[in-house]
Formats: C-alpha cells, structure tokens, sequence
C-alpha cells in the first residue's frame, strides 16, 4: 500500500475561529516533510486534523489511494493506520520497555515485533526497565518504537524533541531521522525550530497564519525564499530595499550581482536578501567595502554573531564571523556572492 500524503484545500476551525485556510500539502512516499512556524500558526492544528483527532471545515486528505476525508468521506483516527507522537512521550508508567512497545498489538507477534522493534532503537539490554529508569533520549526512541509497532502508513511527530536539551535534541533527532530512513516510514514533523527542520527533512513548508507559503528542499528554500517571511523563518536574514542597475542591485552594502528567481517580480524598485554567512569583515576600506560600526557581538559556541549599523539601513546588518569584534568598533563590511530578489517583504 502506497503511503504519500496529499492535502489538498484543506480548511479547519476551533468553533467560531478559522485556523487552516486553504492548505495544501505534499509528502511524498518514504519522504520526510518538516511543517516550520511560529507558536499559534496552525501547524499541530493541521497534524491533528491529519491524525483524524480534530474534524476539518473543508477540503481532503489523501493517504496513497484512500481518501481519509472530503465533503463525503471521515475516516476514523483509529482506522488511518497513522502514527502520532506528541511533545510528551507519554509512555505507561507502570509498563516495561518491552510492554510499552507491544501495548496493543495482537499477541501472536507481539513478541517477534517487540523484539525486532529494540534492536532497531539499540535498546535490547532495556527491555525489562520501567520509562522512570530511562534517560530523556533513550524515552523518545521507545515512544517512537511502539508507534511504529503498528506498521503505520504514515508517522505524525509533534515537536517531540521541545524537551530535550539542546545536545541530547540533536542526537536524538539524528537517531530518529536515521531509523526513520532506514524503515521507510513516511512521516511530518512540526517545529518551531529552523535549525531542526534543515537537519531533519527532505522537504519543509513554511506555514504562516494557517498557510502553506512556500515548499520546498532545505537547501533550496534557504537559499531561494520567496518572500522575505520565509528568508527570517528559516534563520537570520538581511533584507534591503534596493534598486536595479543593469543585472546588480544597488543596496546599503553595496553593488551586488542579482541572482534573479523567475518567479519573483523585477522592476527598478526591489528587495533583496543577503544571508550572513555572505558578509566577511575587514579593518580597513578596500574595493567593494561598506563602512560599518558593530554595536552588538553574541557569541554562539561555534561562531559569534553581530549587528552592525551600516548608514541607509534602519536595521541592523548580521554577520556571522569565527572571531569575536568588541562593540563599538568601525569595520567594513564585504558581501560574497549574489543578492537573491525577493517577491516582497
């Protein structure tokens, strides 16, 4: 049975409040899709209406060949063969690890999946602990293991990694990604994290407002965003107003080549995003340098980031540099590579 998702349309409400309005949605089979966007803009409402927990007000939900709601078909949560992991893993307390796992499975293979089930989450030697007796990560792979007991279609995962530290979320997401490659398992995640979604999926839509804004491969929609709201989404962004002078953009730190996206509007007024990761720093003017005073340096653990006031901007520049500037010193500033054109802010 084939396990792509399709949304098509899709509109929901809780009581009088219009939440999801006109989602459109594609996993494909096997794929991993992230669903990236701010607290309160409709994504855990769309996975639930998906998981079948929350009834939509319009439009359908395809899963392979069957149609798991339209104008004249509701199917059940219990009988969309979907997984569904919450932010909380939720584990019975008073059940083993292995008993967690198996909980409702029919007792002829109980014991053949449950163990097949631990040595997929390389927790054979836990079998018979109690969740209090697990670490943190070891008790997400065992919630994601008895939601795969169960042979899902598709896997639903809500932020499960929001109460994890910052190193054990890392790992574990790594895990789950790994051992949700190797099963096969179709499956969306929603965060609210842009670094998590990058790391996690083949495929990330940004919802806004209870939206689908843009969809695409991580790489592509980080360094290709439409709008100048999916550039912040997916991490620091510099967006310029600036003007079209041949094929470069005239900006505040200077003329840039214009990497044009055929989709987005030209004209002589435009707007355009430079990442930080473009911008380099040097003491003295040179060719192609902006004059820029650093007023703020945080320092990240892997790199530092600044904001610089550069004259024409009424926000701060950022850069990201491996070396730490003090605030207060004058710089310039060099931008590497393309200016990408946005359709708007």
């Amino acid at each position: 049975m084939t396990s792509g998702l399709t949304v098509t349309d899709l509109h929901a409400a809780h009581g009088p409040t219009a939440v999801l309005h006109g989602v459109d949605l594609t996993v494909p089979e096997h794929g991993l899709a992230c669903l990236l966007g701010r607290s309160g803009c409709g994504k855990t409402t769309l996975l639930r209406v998906i998981a079948g927990f929350h009834r939509p007000a319009g439009g359908q939900i395809d899963l392979g060949t069957r149609t798991l709601d339209s104008a004249r078909v509701h199917v059940p949560a219990e009988r969309r063969r979907i997984g569904y992991i919450p932010q909380t893993v939720a584990l019975f307390p008073h059940l083993s690890v292995a008993a967690n796992i198996g909980f409702g499975l029919p007792r002829a293979r109980r014991a053949d999946a449950v163990a097949r089930l631990l040595d997929l989450i390389d927790l054979g030697a836990y079998a018979d602990r109690r969740p209090h007796e697990l670490s943190g990560g070891q008790q997400q792979r065992v919630a994601l293991a008895r939601a795969l007991a169960t042979e899902p279609d598709l896997l639903l995962l809500d932020e499960p990694f929001s109460a994890l530290d910052a190193g054990l979320r890392n790992r574990v997401r790594c895990d789950v990604a790994d051992l949700l490659r190797r099963t096969g398992t179709t499956a969306v995640l929603v965060t609210h994290d842009a670094q998590e979604a990058l790391a996690f999926a083949d495929t990330i839509s940004i919802i806004t407002d209870g939206r689908v804004v843009q969809t695409g491969p991580p790489d592509a929609l980080h360094t290709q965003p439409a709008t100048a709201e999916v550039a912040r989404a997916l991490g620091d962004a510099n967006v310029f107003d600036a003007t079209v002078e041949g094929s470069n953009a005239r900006t505040p730190v200077g003329l840039l080549p214009l990497g044009i996206c055929s989709s987005a509007p030209g004209g002589p007024a435009i707007t355009v995003l430079v990442r930080p990761r473009q911008i380099t720093l040097c003491p003295s003017a040179a060719t192609d340098t902006t004059p820029a005073r650093i007023v703020r340096t945080e320092f990240r653990g892997e790199d530092y980031r600044l904001e610089l006031a550069v004259e024409g901007c009424s926000q701060p520049v950022v850069a990201h540099t491996p070396d730490p500037m003090p605030s207060g010193v004058t710089t310039h500033l060099h931008v590497e590579g393309c200016a990408h054109l946005l359709a708007h802010r």
